[in-house]
């Protein structure tokens, strides 16, 4: 039967019971006009077919549409979001409402209007980068911290450890060059929203960093500032040449993880990495995305080999003392770069492979996922912006050109 509806809703979740926090990197950017800086599914419609969601393209802002997604994470052992956070440059120095974000939609439309979020962990990655808005020590304490705090920490399903929110930071580099210059000045201002935090309820603020370099003196640097823990937005892995050979990249993958953990078994985390093909965002549509794509490399793991990498990590992750942070929280990479090129949101070019192999690894397998698509069970039309080309037989001749590549 197809297209029937058998229920008033998306049927409720059944999740899979995760061995720790298994938590997902998500980008916000699939709501028409709100990356302002690519077209997103449109500018993919047209150049990149094979990059299609299992669903069609989809407003990401509407609440059923997350809670599909909701319900393919939690069946398959994820059960937190990792919501990139971006601030308006703009909006440096003042309070922080919904209207100065870019990307809010995902966390403020769509999270938290649907039926089953109070079911998913989510957590923020707070994005200091060049191109958003960084905080110096008072604009920390008298408008990041109080719209956090309010908005998303004091939410029962807000990623927590020992009633300590977590907050996670990218790219810190900018931090540091605009506002912190020595580690105490850092430290000096996490303590101070550490102590924001006891002040409004909670044991404490644990802040993450995001960064995979491989130095001693760097990671002495981070935690001489004051973060608790370091996590990758990814395996930090870029080959030499393009299309390397799958057991190359899973060796890689593990073997940098070895690599933190010798420098440091207590404060690095595992992130898992799938993929990553970044040319979207080296065509003369995404030429002002810059963060170096045009000199990235391209590779790939089948979903059998990401159980390989998941496997063989968590074999690492059993070796490390009871406290380490990697015993805590496993991360992956990514659920929904569509663009960036690294997700393991359910796609036309992977299914559920890469979902599949992540309950296999990271769950107690206690649970039987429901594989019926919104199109399947009388839900859908959740796609009210985007052009809908007839690419059927482009994404064909595309998607065999590219797997010829890679052979």
């Amino acid at each position: 039967m197809y297209n029937i509806k058998l229920t008033d809703y998306i049927p409720e979740p059944k999740p899979a019971t995760p061995k720790m926090d298994v938590a997902v990197h998500y980008y916000a950017a699939w709501k028409k006009g709100a990356a302002r800086i690519h077209n997103a599914f449109n500018d993919l419609a047209v150049d990149f077919p094979y990059n299609t969601p299992l669903m069609g393209y989809y407003d990401e802002e509407n609440p059923e549409v997350c809670d599909w997604e909701i319900k393919w994470a939690l069946e398959h052992g994820i059960n937190c979001f990792i919501y990139c956070w971006y601030r308006n440059l703009d909006n440096m120095g003042k309070p922080v409402t919904e209207n100065d974000l870019r990307c809010g939609h995902g966390i403020h439309e769509a999270l938290f209007n649907a039926k089953y979020g109070n079911m998913m962990k989510f957590a923020i990655m707070y994005e200091a980068s060049q191109r958003w808005g960084g905080a110096d020590e008072e604009d920390m304490l008298n408008n990041l911290m109080p719209f956090w705090t309010e908005t998303y920490f004091k939410r029962g399903n807000y990623l927590k450890f020992d009633n300590k929110p977590v907050l996670f930071v990218y790219n810190n580099a900018r931090l540091v060059r605009d506002f912190f210059p020595t580690p105490a000045d850092q430290k000096r201002a996490f303590d101070r929203c550490r102590e924001y935090a006891v002040k409004a309820g909670f044991a404490g603020l644990i802040i993450a960093a995001c960064d995979t370099r491989i130095n001693a003196d760097h990671h002495a640097d981070f935690m001489a500032r004051g973060f608790d823990f370091r996590f990758g937005y990814n395996a930090g892995y870029s080959p030499a040449a393009s299309y390397p050979a799958e057991n190359e990249v899973i060796e890689a993958q593990l073997n940098l993880l070895k690599q933190r953990f010798e420098i440091d078994p207590l404060c690095h985390t595992a992130t898992a990495s799938c993929f990553s093909d970044p040319t979207p965002r080296t065509t003369q549509h995404w030429v002002d995305m810059g963060y170096g794509f045009r000199n990235s490399k391209i590779w790939y793991t089948t979903p059998e080999g990401y159980r390989e990498v998941i496997r063989r990590m968590l074999a690492e992750i059993d070796k490390l003392p009871k406290d380490a942070w990697a015993r805590r929280l496993f991360m992956i990479d990514n659920w929904n770069e569509w663009d960036e090129g690294h997700f393991v949101a359910p796609s036309h070019r992977f299914g559920f492979g890469f979902l599949q192999a992540i309950r296999e690894e990271l769950t107690l397998r206690d649970n039987l996922p429901d594989y019926r698509m919104p199109q399947d069970t009388g839900f859908g039309g959740y796609n009210k912006s985007w052009i809908v080309p007839d690419f059927t037989e482009k994404c064909a001749r595309i998607l065999a050109e590219k797997r010829a590549a890679e052979k």
